[in-house]
């Protein structure tokens, strides 16, 4: 397959899953066995172009930002309670992140640990939606500091391939009362802090080849990624937000079932 091909279907699979509860690196992960490319090869691209989903947040919530920036100038504390529980949230990931990587690693080369976590995290779904009880606060920053904790632990759980990272932290949210918009924008907003932790230190795990120029492909088909997954991610916030916030997570929770029982049976007979 071409590699401009292969840039383009990847950057769209990253902008379609990343706010999704879906997994996109589950699903990087079976395109890996659907499209036959070198993994290996495009390892350094498929976490680069993690850069254009977190770009589309920026875009997509820059009047918040701006918002909070001036607040945390003027030391408002709705400001300062929005930076808290964002730092609360992202450092239980961040920790277990740095002292498990090795075994994240050697997971992520499996596709059928991904299959099975799409499997009961679809489950795992359905059972908090039908049982969570929807909370009144709205906006991360009236949240108190242990439902931010809750949340950020929640996201712990996606370091397991195929659980996904938007999947765990929403649900968490959910569970813990927390309103499913501000479930959704809460994920979106740790996503920022999150994915620029993972690349930084996957730039420097691979600051030889980055220096070298060697990352696998080139900068053309990175280029190439980023700018579709940006555009994709983009247009996913958008309608996702709108329809969480009208129909609930059923949908996502159905298709990771089947998803993942058809990549099983695919893996299985191949």
């Amino acid at each position: 397959m071409d590699t401009i091909v292969t840039a383009i279907l990847l950057g769209i699979v990253e902008g379609l899953t990343e706010f999704l509860p879906v997994s996109s690196t589950g699903h990087l992960i079976l395109a890996t066995e659907l499209f036959g490319y070198d993994p290996h090869q495009w390892a350094m691209f498929n976490v680069v172009i993690q850069l254009g989903a977190i770009l589309a947040v920026v875009v997509q919530y820059w009047r918040t930002f701006w918002a909070v920036g001036m607040g945390l100038m003027r030391l408002e504390p709705i400001s300062l309670r929005f930076l808290r529980n964002l730092l609360a949230a992202f450092i239980p990931s961040a920790i277990l992140g740095l002292l498990l990587k090795d075994q994240i690693d050697m997971m992520l080369g499996s596709p059928m640990i991904v299959c099975w976590a799409l499997v009961i995290g679809g489950v795992a779904i359905l059972v908090i939606e039908k049982h969570a009880k929807t909370g009144e606060l709205t906006g991360i920053g009236q949240l108190p500091l242990r439902q931010a904790l809750g949340v950020g632990l929640a996201q712990c759980v996606s370091m397991i391939p195929g659980v996904s990272r938007s999947g765990a932290t929403i649900m968490g949210a959910l569970a813990m009362g927390i309103e499913r918009r501000t479930a959704a924008e809460f994920s979106f907003f740790l996503a920022i802090p999150t994915m620029l932790g993972a690349t930084t230190l996957e730039l420097i795990d691979n600051r030889e080849a980055v220096m070298a120029g060697t990352l696998g492909v080139g900068w053309s088909e990175i280029a190439v990624g980023f700018v579709v997954s940006f555009v994709v991610a983009l247009a996913v916030i958008r309608l996702f937000v709108a329809y969480v916030s009208r129909s609930g997570f059923k949908p996502f929770a159905w298709y990771r079932i089947v998803a993942g029982a058809a990549a099983i049976i695919w893996l299985s007979l191949r």
